[in-house]
C-alpha cells in the first residue's frame, strides 16, 4: 500500500510539539504515525494510529517520548482506511522498532513505503 506522508510547510518535517494542531488540516485526520529523533543516533519512537490531532496531544505530555526531546522530536502520518490500521501500525512497528511502546496490533502485517523513501 502507498501512503502519502505528511510534511509541514515548506516540505519540512513537522516537530511533534510545535505543528499547528489548531489547523483545519487535522479535522477528522485519522490514520497513522510515526514520531522519531534526530541527532548523531537517529531512531523511531512511536508508531501508532487514530484520530492524529488527539494521539500528538497525548504524546506531548507523555514523560516516555518526551524523553528524546534534547535529540528533536519529529512527527508524520499518513490517512489511512479504519480496516488497514492494524495491518499498516504492525508492519511500522515490526520494521521501524520503535523504543517506546510495544503493545501493537497482532494483525497481518500490511507493507508500506517509508516517510524517508
Amino acid at each position: 500500500m502507498y501512503l502519502e506522508w505528511i510534511k509541514c510547510q515548506g516540505e519540512f518535517w513537522c516537530t511533534l510539539n510545535n505543528v499547528n494542531l489548531d489547523h483545519k488540516h487535522f479535522d477528522y485526520c485519522q490514520g497513522v504515525y510515526i514520531i522519531w529523533h534526530s541527532g548523531q543516533d537517529p531512531a523511531v519512537v512511536y508508531v501508532g494510529q487514530g484520530d492524529i490531532k488527539s494521539r500528538i496531544q497525548d504524546h506531548r505530555s507523555d514523560p516516555e517520548i518526551q524523553c528524546f526531546e534534547r535529540f528533536g522530536l519529529y512527527v508524520t502520518w499518513a490517512s489511512v482506511p479504519p480496516r488497514a490500521r492494524d495491518g499498516v501500525e504492525s508492519f511500522l512497528a515490526q520494521k521501524l522498532t520503535p523504543r517506546v511502546g510495544t503493545d501493537h496490533p497482532s494483525a497481518e502485517p500490511i507493507e508500506v513505503n517509508s516517510p524517508w523513501g
